[in-house]
């Protein structure tokens, strides 16, 4: 047993289990004279426990424990926390860059005569294989085991590499396929409350990060947790803190309980409009209250999940009872809940606060009484819309412009436009497969399938928000029964699926008997993963498809997940809506998204009589009955034991040896990046740039899907191009989000998303730019790839100019980087998402903020313009004002000021390196 640190004499003892363990006290702390840590928000006093354990002078000093314990609910924020993580979370599409990363970092470190192994994990790390299946076959029994075959074929190269890290890294662990989404599993199985380091017996809370934007999730648990880029994980992960300013901290006081008829999904959509609009981007939400300690852990979890989507950081409920209930239901250890408990009652963490106990920036109020059925979208998961009116709502966004987030389509085609699509069995099961009389959309021929504006074509209970959720998912399927039991048959055009979070989902609706239903309807098992909700909802059928382009049709998808961003779900998919697992059902029914649920039948049974949503929906009651089925922790304990017996398939796949990678230069999934080519020990300057031109000018919620796509690839795209120029065909491209360890594909598909717009273009979507080779020349047309590598080619930086909220949605790495390797040296925006202005940063681009009211269209920007930032020699401040010189086509020239977004100390560090990777890369040199 080492002698560790005791700053402030906090060090102390708590009993749990008939033992003494040692801990960093958050009472002694306040004893000491540091600061009124008992009204502190509960979030903040578990970062402040980091800073204490982790207290060594140099990454974590004893000022700043004494400015975070001081921590005052509304002043400035200007000081830096150095948040120490206890573990890391990984899911594929994000861990397999980050991964290919390490290996490059290795390689380097290799040319440089040092031991590769220098480059290792200093905490535990955990990659959860769930973003790969893809929904290929649906409404079949064998869609899942089909769906699986598939999903290892495709990406037999990228697991092969996985298994490498496994070997190759102490502390990288892999949950395989076909186990269940990252969240879910690391709330019901990897996430255990309190840990602990053994060789000095001393006990501290667990806390992480994650490369996906919902790790918030696990904040439902009482757990600090939130997502970051993959570029700052892998700094997390080689011992650098993640670094953050000290954050406002929002209390929503929750009073009351939900009525009958409302979902826990409607709760989470609720609470996302209201924070959206109380502007909570950066900062941490605490939720506290009697109506938060009446929620079951599974409800918070819903909430906790869409924290990126209400913008927040945190979506944090404090540690109680529930909490302990809900680890002994999942099958935790009863000595692990004991010590639980203990533990944080010494901290005097125990309990949801209530009114005037806790100190907030602000406080808001929610009587979860006043919570109505709802869905959000059709293009943002903040746009709720009361369940009755979502009919008119849809028909004022079908004829809204475009610029406005509208369709841009007459009221009259709304009304007028049917298209018939003739049917026969497929071999994608779903849409179009189980065509039956009782079917049969009104005014249909035999054979046929009317589509029209509104149609539903895509249903999928997905993702980890309410999968994770019994409540919702046994409604869900007791709505399906009853569906089945009056006849009521999907719209065919449907391709419905189901892809639980984990197979613990599976286990109870069969045995609560209702899984049966759910297939009666279509509803077969496709996976264990994201599926729909990452943009794997795999192809429609042929001719519903090419009646939807061919017509033009805004057809809908619905589905129990988060995001709805424009072409995330289905490139031809326009108008996508976010609902509970149970209205999924019941819109499958419909077969449209134009209808007035409250009013208007779904459809009509076997005997003729019109069947009401009112009719099938479950009562609170009758979820409860179920819900007995639904936690038993022996399930847990089963089925989250020994993976590899548990999937044979994993086993199939070999495993490279040694520390470091031996790259395939004809691989088409994993390429060594080029990040760390001709790397020096030596860090850069920062200095002005001149002579930028613009590779984009884009408007409001540009979101990172936008940037860099997760779906399909498309053959004429440059990744499409590049990809049957190396012998791949189309039908083994998969996915963006697949071949993230690809660098070659990932640059050429950075701003390749259909439905971007560039403004340079006059709004015109798809992935094209406007190059001049000098301000002066005739501008030509291309994909934003080859202008950017003609720019390359002539040494000309690079631009781009947005508008607010520029980057919101995934935590996705590759954003940053496509941006980095297309030449881009500046991005100024009115406002950035706060993952991907950090991302930026970790890859040495420059963000800047135009300043209220200014805007590219007040400067009146087209494109044909060349832009200098003026301030950057001799060094900056984080947050220091710059300028922006703009260089018309005339000649004339105008000076705009911006903030430079670089936030931190540690940022201008980062950027001065030419991002967080090199710094860290010789940080660890300099060590060894």
């Amino acid at each position: 047993m080492t002698t560790p640190a005791n700053p402030f004499d906090t060090l102390q003892t708590f009993a749990a289990n008939g033992a003494s363990h040692r801990f960093y006290s958050l009472p002694a702390l306040e004893a000491a004279g540091a600061g009124r840590i008992s009204r502190l928000p509960v979030s903040i006093r578990l970062v402040l426990e980091s800073l204490l354990r982790n207290c060594d002078g140099k990454r974590v000093t004893e000022q700043a424990i004494r400015e975070l314990a001081g921590w005052s609910a509304k002043a400035p924020r200007t000081e830096e926390i150095p948040f120490v993580v206890a573990r890391i979370v990984l899911q594929d599409f994000t861990g397999v860059p980050l991964l290919v990363d390490l290996a490059a970092m290795r390689a380097a470190v290799a040319r440089l005569g040092k031991n590769p192994k220098i480059i290792e994990p200093l905490v535990p790390v955990d990659l959860v294989v769930d973003h790969s299946v893809q929904v290929d076959f649906a409404g079949t029994p064998e869609a899942y085991a089909r769906n699986l075959d598939m999903e290892f074929k495709r990406n037999r190269e990228r697991y092969q590499f996985l298994k490498w890290g496994m070997q190759a890294f102490d502390t990288f662990k892999v949950v395989p396929p076909g186990i269940g989404i990252v969240h879910q599993v690391n709330l019901e199985y990897l996430a255990k409350g309190v840990l602990a380091d053994s060789a000095n017996d001393i006990y501290y809370p667990d806390t992480l990060v994650g490369t996906d934007s919902h790790t918030t999730m696990i904040n439902g648990l009482g757990i600090v947790g939130w997502g970051v880029g993959g570029i700052e994980a892998e700094a997390g992960m080689l011992g650098q803190p993640v670094y953050f300013l000290t954050p406002d901290v929002v209390g929503v006081h929750l009073t009351g309980a939900l009525r009958e008829g409302v979902t826990a999904t409607d709760l989470a959509l609720t609470i996302t409009q209201m924070l959206r609009k109380a502007k909570v981007v950066g900062k941490f939400v605490e939720f506290y209250g009697p109506g938060a300690a009446a929620l079951p852990v599974v409800d918070r979890a819903t909430i906790a999940n869409m924290a990126p989507e209400y913008g927040a950081t945190m979506g944090f409920f404090p540690i109680d009872a529930e909490c302990a209930n809900y680890l002994r239901a999942t099958g935790r250890d009863e000595k692990q809940i004991a010590l639980y408990e203990a533990y944080y009652r010494a901290q005097n963490l125990w309990g949801i606060p209530q009114r005037g106990d806790i100190d907030y920036s602000t406080d808001l109020e929610l009587d979860l009484a006043s919570v109505v059925p709802s869905v959000a979208g059709p293009k943002r998961p903040q746009d709720r819309i009361e369940l009755p009116k979502l009919k008119e709502e849809f028909a004022a966004v079908f004829s809204k412009p475009v610029a406005e987030g509208g369709f841009g389509k007459s009221a009259e085609e709304l009304k007028d436009k049917n298209v018939e699509v003739r049917s026969q069995e497929s071999e994608v099961g779903g849409a179009l497969s189980r065509q039956t009389d009782s079917a049969k959309p009104e005014g249909s021929s035999p054979g046929s399938s009317t589509l029209r504006h509104g149609s539903v074509l895509i249903a999928a209970i997905t993702s980890c928000t309410n999968t994770s959720n019994p409540s919702v998912m046994l409604a869900a399927g007791l709505l399906a029964k009853k569906a089945v039991e009056r006849g009521l048959k999907p719209h065919p055009a449907v391709k419905a699926s189901l892809a639980p979070g984990s197979r613990v989902v599976s286990d109870y609706l069969a045995k609560a008997g209702l899984q049966t239903y759910l297939d009666q309807l279509g509803f077969d098992l496709v996976g264990y993963g994201c599926t729909t909700c990452i943009g794997n909802s795999g192809p429609l059928d042929a001719r519903i498809e090419d009646a939807v382009v061919k017509n033009d049709l805004v057809a809908a998808s619905v589905l129990s997940g988060n995001r709805n961003f424009e072409a995330r779900v289905h490139q031809n998919i326009k108008a996508n809506f976010l609902m509970s697992p149970p209205l999924v059902v019941a819109f499958a029914l419909a077969g449209r998204v134009d209808i007035d649920m409250g009013s208007e039948p779904i459809a009509t049974d076997a005997a003729g009589k019109p069947v009401y949503l009112r009719d099938l929906w479950p009562t609170l009651q009758e979820i409860r009955d179920q819900m007995q089925t639904a936690l038993k922790p022996e399930v847990f304990r089963k089925l989250y034991t020994d993976f590899a017996a548990q999937n044979p398939k994993w086993n199939e796949i070999p495993a490279t040896a040694g520390d470091a990678y031996s790259f395939d230069e004809s691989s088409t999934y994993i390429q060594e990046p080029p990040f760390f080519a001709g790397f020096s020990l030596e860090p850069g300057t920062i200095s002005e740039i001149h002579g930028a031109r613009p590779l984009g000018i884009f408007g409001d919620s540009v979101t990172t899907d936008h940037i860099s796509p997760a779906g399909a690839i498309k053959k004429t795209s440059p990744a499409g191009k590049y990809l049957l120029d190396h012998g791949v065909a189309w039908e083994d491209f998969n996915s963006y989000g697949s071949r993230r360890g690809n660098d070659r594909i990932m640059t050429r598909g950075t701003f390749a998303n259909v439905r971007i717009k560039n403004l340079m273009l006059g709004g015109e979507e798809g992935g094209n730019t406007l190059y001049s080779k000098t301000p002066a020349g005739a501008p030509e047309k291309m994909s934003i790839y080859d202008a950017a590598m003609k720019y390359a080619a002539d040494k000309t930086p690079l631009i781009v100019i947005a508008g607010q909220e520029y980057g919101t949605g995934s935590s996705r790495d590759w954003a940053a980087k496509g941006t980095n390797l297309l030449g881009v040296k500046v991005v100024v925006a009115q406002s950035f998402e706060r993952i991907h202005r950090s991302n930026l940063v970790g890859m040495g681009v420059l963000p800047l903020q135009f300043k209220e009211g200014v805007t590219a269209q007040t400067l009146k920007l087209d494109g044909s313009e060349t832009y200098d930032v003026l301030g950057l020699d001799g060094g900056i401040k984080p947050q220091q004002d710059l300028t922006l010189r703009i260089t018309r086509k005339d000649g004339a020239v105008e000076n705009v000021p911006v903030r430079c977004r670089i936030d931190t100390p540690i940022e201008i560090e980062y950027y001065q390196h030419g991002g967080i990777l090199p710094y860290v890369l010789r940080q660890i040199v300099g060590q060894n």
